[in-house]
C-alpha cells in the first residue's frame, strides 16, 4: 500500500467520526461569545424589534440566555451611562449596534461606533457613557450570566496617588 497522502495515512474522514469534534449547541469560547455578538449584531430582525428608548433610565431587555451565558440589549439615549462598575466573575462582550457610547477606563478614553466590539475579563472597571447627541443600542454577552455589578467610586479617586503619611514630603 502506498502512503503519500493524509487521506491514505489516515483513512477516510468520514469512516472515523469519532475523529470529529461534535458540533457546539453552545458557545463556550471567548471566540465563540464574540461570534455569537456579531452574528446577533448582524441580524437585526433579532434585535432592532425589542428596543426601546427611556428617557429616565438606561433601558434594557436580555435576548437570549444558554448554558453558562445571557445575553442582553441596551438601549441609551444621550447623557445616560452606567457609573463606573465591573461585572463580578463575569466576562463579557460588548458590541455596539448603533450610535456611539464612550469607554472610560483608567487607561483612557476610548470611542465605540456601530459596530465596535470590546472583550473584558472578570474585574475589568469601566464606565460606559452616551457622550453624543443620538441615541445608541448595545449588546453585552456575559459569561457566566450576570450575577452582579459592583459601583466603583470614580476613575480619578481611582487613578489618584495615595496621600503621604505625615511627615512624609512627596516631591
Amino acid at each position: 500500500m502506498n502512503m503519500d497522502s493524509d487521506l491514505q495515512i489516515a483513512g477516510d474522514i468520514m469512516e472515523v467520526p469519532h475523529l470529529l469534534q461534535p458540533e457546539r449547541v453552545h458557545p463556550v469560547t471567548v471566540a465563540d461569545f464574540v461570534g455569537l455578538a456579531r452574528s446577533i449584531a448582524e441580524d437585526r430582525s433579532q434585535w432592532a424589534p425589542h428596543v426601546e428608548y427611556d428617557a429616565t433610565t438606561r433601558w434594557y431587555h436580555r435576548l437570549r440566555t444558554g448554558p453558562g451565558y445571557e445575553v442582553w440589549l441596551l438601549s441609551w439615549v444621550p447623557g445616560q451611562g452606567s457609573g463606573l462598575h465591573d461585572h463580578g466573575v463575569s466576562s463579557g462582550v460588548l458590541t455596539v449596534l448603533e450610535g456611539e457610547l464612550t469607554e472610560r477606563t483608567d487607561r483612557g478614553v476610548r470611542t465605540l461606533a456601530g459596530g465596535a466590539q470590546r472583550v473584558f475579563a472578570p474585574g475589568y472597571v469601566h464606565e460606559v457613557v452616551n457622550d453624543s447627541l443620538e441615541p445608541a443600542v448595545s449588546l453585552h454577552v456575559y459569561f457566566p450570566g450576570l450575577t452582579e455589578m459592583p459601583m466603583h467610586e470614580s476613575l480619578r479617586a481611582r487613578c489618584a496617588p495615595a496621600p503621604a503619611a505625615p511627615g512624609v514630603i512627596v516631591a
